[in-house]
């Protein structure tokens, strides 16, 4: 095998210079057969390497059964069932080469969207505690939605991956846009349609807003791949070297970090930047309604003398004035507001803590002054009224079994009157 630039010598001397090729032979130190087949080749010469014998061809038959038998074994499994005791490295290797011949192709399709058409929603939860207050720290749900047509992305933190708090987030994306893409994509998140159909707070906000609320396949995350992506891209590119003092300064940080970075980037798969195109995107999407949906957690409870209702895992008080009456209770992620007939009785910051009791001073105050009102009223209520002022007799037990000929004194008549027994006569 001559190199390449002997190769290339040759030709240019037989081409350019005319030069026979006994004379490029005995120039240049070649055979002659060598100059000819240097002549004749199309293309330069290449120096591959034939293939090379693998300990693993050992054993390429025991894996192909397998595959052929639980085309997604695992590797390392294969290694059990086949007895190899060597590298994993070449064994692996060898694997990935074959499974292909095993696994029903399943390709994708790339889909492009028109402006306004979906956002994709998905729940992020970053390794990362966050201090909530009460001397705890939390992993806490982050909602991210991705519009699919400009790629613009929004989050933002939430208490928990219930209904109302999930659709309190989508809400305050929303609204932060001033409108609703047409279609919103969600995977089987529990809260939204964990059975394949949606729940009913789900269902009441797409309808609220004039959207719909579409349900990916089980077990297909690639449905929704674009939010998916982009919660990796969280990962790495956001949440390195950085801290959080709260949820509120991770909404912070996430906000200023998406409207500079993130969405400002140009994105190889749509030949733009997310901003570029949100211009289009928002102006085909549908106008929010004038009335907000339904978003929170609600709860309905008639207020016992314990005067707190619970929201989550945390009790907040009441107004004790309001005990025994039906209190409506409605927690947004930022607030606590429970009404009772139209009047507000109790207004608090929400927790994000867990088993936290939020108590209003004022609520303990009351409390205390109508325990104490109680106490005088028993202690000078000597005598019942009527309302007209007319005193209420008071009569004692006694009297009435006399008036109704009642006795419950157990002992005999004789005793209860007082005869004494023939004993006590003797």
């Amino acid at each position: 095998m001559i190199a390449l630039d002997e190769w290339a010598e040759i030709r240019r001397l037989h081409r350019a210079e005319g030069v026979p090729i006994k004379e490029i032979a005995r120039r240049l130190g070649l055979a002659r057969n060598t100059v000819r087949a240097a002549l004749r080749a199309e293309g330069p010469p290449s120096h591959e390497r034939g293939p090379r014998g693998s300990a693993v061809d050992e054993v390429e038959p025991a894996i192909r059964s397998l595959l052929a038998e639980f085309p997604r074994m695992p590797a390392t499994v294969i290694a059990e069932r086949v007895g190899w005791t060597r590298s994993l490295t070449v064994l692996k290797d060898r694997v990935r080469e074959l499974r292909p011949l095993f696994v029903p192709v399943d390709p994708t399709d790339r889909v492009e969207y028109d402006p306004g058409e979906v956002a994709q929603n998905d729940l992020w939860f970053p390794p990362v505690e966050i201090p909530v207050g009460d001397g705890q720290q939390r992993i806490l749900p982050v909602l991210a939605m991705t519009c699919g047509f400009s790629h613009v992305t929004d989050a933002v933190m939430i208490p928990s991956r219930r209904a109302g708090d999930i659709l309190a987030g989508m809400w305050e994306i929303t609204t932060g846009w001033g409108a609703c893409p047409r279609t919103l994509v969600w995977d089987r998140e529990s809260a939204i349609g964990g059975s394949g159909k949606l729940t009913a707070e789900a269902a009441g906000f797409a309808g609220t807003l004039g959207v719909r609320i579409k349900l990916a396949p089980a077990r297909d995350p690639e449905f929704k791949g674009l939010v998916e992506r982009r919660n990796g891209f969280f990962e790495t590119s956001f949440l390195p070297g950085r801290s959080f003092t709260s949820p509120l300064d991770f909404n912070i940080q996430i906000s200023a970090w998406l409207t500079e970075r993130a969405n400002t980037r140009h994105l190889r798969s749509i030949g733009a930047r997310p901003v570029d195109r949100w211009d289009a995107d928002r102006a085909a999407m549908v106008e929010l309604p004038p009335v907000a949906p339904a978003v929170g957690l609600t709860n309905r409870v008639r207020l016992g003398r314990d005067y707190y209702v619970r929201i989550g895992s945390c009790d907040y008080s009441v107004d004790p004035r309001a005990i025994g009456r039906f209190v409506d209770v409605l927690a947004t992620p930022v607030r606590v507001v429970a009404t009772c007939a139209g009047q507000v009785v109790a207004d608090h910051a929400r927790s994000w803590a867990h088993a936290a009791t939020i108590t209003d001073p004022l609520h303990r105050e009351t409390a205390r002054l109508l325990r104490a009102d109680l106490a005088a009223r028993r202690r000078t209520q000597t005598t019942r009224t009527h309302d007209d002022g007319h005193v209420v007799a008071i009569r004692a037990l006694p009297d009435y079994d006399a008036l109704f000929g009642v006795d419950f004194d157990p002992r005999p008549a004789s005793r209860a009157l007082g005869s004494p027994t023939t004993a006590e006569g003797k």
